[in-house]
C-alpha cells in the first residue's frame, strides 16, 4: 500500500512537495555556469498542461503570454550570470521585467560605453544606478551584524531600488529598538525602510494525519530529492532526529540540519521508500519532473508546493535577504511573494523544472496573502555535498 501511494501522493515524502512555477522561471539557486551543481538541460522539455493551466490562472495571462513568459524567463536566467561578468565593477544587480520581458541590468556611471553595448547587445536593458552591488552587498553586511529586534522583519539589497531595505514589522516602526536599529542601519549605507503586514515565522506545524513527514509532533514538508535522501528545512528536526512518513513507516534520520543562521537539513532514505526527481502537483497541475536546478532573477515567476497549502505562486521579490524569526536571524534567503502556512516548511520552490529552494518561513497565510523565504537549494547542496536527483 505503501509503495503504491508513494507513486502518488506519497511522492512527496521522498520527492518533496515542490511546486511548479513556470517553466521558464528558471529557479533561484542555479544557472548553466560551471560551479552550478546542476545545469539544466540545453533544451528545457516544455511545459506541462498542467502548469500552463496553472500560470494562467495564478498570473491571469494567456497560453501564448505564458509560453512567452516562460522563454523570456529562461533567456534573462541564462544571460544573468553573463551580465554580471561583463559589467565588472559597475554591476549594480539584475532583475527580469515581466512587462518588457527582459532581464534588466543595474550599472553605475563608471561603466563605459563599451560596456552599456554589450549588455544592450546581449539583449539585456540598462539602467544606470548610484551605488554598485559590491557597496550595496557590503552596506547589507554590516546591517547583519547589528542585534535585530522583533519589529525588524528582513533585510535585503533591492537592485531595483539601488539600496538596501529594511523591512518593520507595521505598527512597530516608533519603538525604540526599532528605531535605534534602523539608525544604525543607515550608518551602514544606502538604507529604504518599508512596512510589512507581520513578523516573520517558520511554517511548521503540528502532527496531523496523512500529511508527508514528521519528526516527533512536528509536520513538514519534503523538498528536493537528493541522491540519498532528500532535502527540507532545518528548522523541522536536529541531527539525528527520526523522520516518518505519511504512513508513520520509518523513513529515516537527519543526517544534517542547521537552524538558525541556516534553514537547511537533509534526510537519508531507506526501508522501502526511495527518492525520485518530481514535485507534487497535488492533483493542481501535473506532477513536475526535476531538471536541474538553474536560478530564476528577481522578479521571475516562480511556485511552491507543500503539504498545507498544496500549490501555490508568486514571483521572486529578493535575494540574500536576512530574516529575523524569534530563534534568530537566517541568512542567503530568497523572499517571494508566495503565500504558505503551518506544514509547508521544507517544502518546494520551483520555477519550471528548475528546483529552487525549500521553504522557511514568512508572514500571512493563503487565504489573505503574504510573503514567504527560502532557502536556495544550490547552497544546500553545496553544503553538505549532496546531488540533486534529475530526471
Amino acid at each position: 500500500m505503501r509503495r503504491t501511494r508513494l507513486a502518488h501522493a506519497g511522492v512527496a515524502a521522498l520527492l518533496m512537495i515542490g511546486g511548479w512555477t513556470a517553466a521558464g522561471t528558471l529557479p533561484a539557486s542555479a544557472h548553466d555556469a560551471p560551479d552550478s551543481p546542476t545545469a539544466r538541460a540545453a533544451d528545457p522539455a516544455p511545459a506541462s498542461a498542467g502548469m500552463m493551466e496553472a500560470m494562467q490562472r495564478d498570473f491571469g495571462l494567456t497560453r501564448a503570454e505564458a509560453e512567452d513568459r516562460l522563454a523570456a524567463e529562461r533567456e534573462a536566467t541564462d544571460l544573468a550570470p553573463k551580465a554580471r561578468k561583463t559589467a565588472g565593477s559597475a554591476y549594480g544587480g539584475a532583475w527580469f521585467d515581466a512587462k518588457s520581458e527582459k532581464l534588466t541590468v543595474a550599472v553605475t556611471p563608471e561603466a563605459d560605453a563599451s560596456t552599456v553595448r554589450s549588455l544592450r547587445a546581449s539583449g539585456a536593458a540598462v539602467r544606470t544606478v548610484e551605488h554598485s552591488a559590491r557597496t550595496l552587498d557590503a552596506a547589507k553586511s554590516r546591517i547583519d551584524r547589528l542585534d535585530a529586534p522583533s519589529g525588524v522583519s528582513s533585510w535585503s539589497v533591492d537592485p531595483t531600488a539601488n539600496t538596501v531595505v529594511v523591512n518593520v514589522v507595521e505598527g512597530q516602526k516608533a519603538d525604540n529598538d526599532v528605531r535605534s536599529f534602523v539608525a544604525k542601519a543607515r550608518e551602514a549605507g544606502p538604507v529604504t525602510v518599508r512596512t510589512v503586514g507581520a513578523q516573520a515565522e517558520t511554517f511548521a506545524a503540528g502532527t496531523v494525519g496523512g500529511d508527508p513527514y514528521y519528526t516527533g509532533n512536528v509536520r513538514c514538508s519534503i523538498g528536493f530529492s537528493v541522491h540519498g535522501g532528500f532535502v527540507t528545512a532545518g528548522h523541522c528536526g536536529g541531527v539525528g532526529s527520526q523522520v516518518r512518513g505519511w504512513d508513520n513507516s520509518y523513513i529515516g534520520n537527519f543526517q544534517g540540519s542547521s537552524f538558525p543562521e541556516n534553514d537547511y537539513a537533509w534526510v537519508n532514505v531507506g526501508s522501502g521508500w526511495w527518492t525520485v526527481p518530481v514535485v507534487l502537483g497535488w492533483g493542481t497541475v501535473s506532477d513536475q519532473l526535476v531538471r536541474g536546478s538553474a536560478e530564476a532573477p528577481i522578479g521571475a515567476s516562480i511556485c511552491r508546493s507543500g503539504s498545507t497549502t498544496h500549490w501555490h505562486c508568486g514571483n521572486v521579490l529578493a535575494k540574500n535577504e536576512t530574516v529575523n524569526y524569534s530563534q534568530g536571524a537566517v541568512r542567503q534567503m530568497t523572499k517571494t511573494s508566495v503565500c504558505a502556512e503551518p506544514g509547508d516548511s521544507g517544502g518546494s520552490f520551483i520555477s519550471g523544472d528548475q528546483a529552487q529552494g525549500v521553504t522557511s518561513g514568512g508572514w500571512g497565510n493563503c487565504s489573505g496573502g503574504g510573503e514567504t523565504w527560502h532557502q536556495p537549494i544550490n547552497e544546500i547542496l553545496n553544503r553538505y555535498g549532496l546531488t540533486l536527483h534529475t530526471a
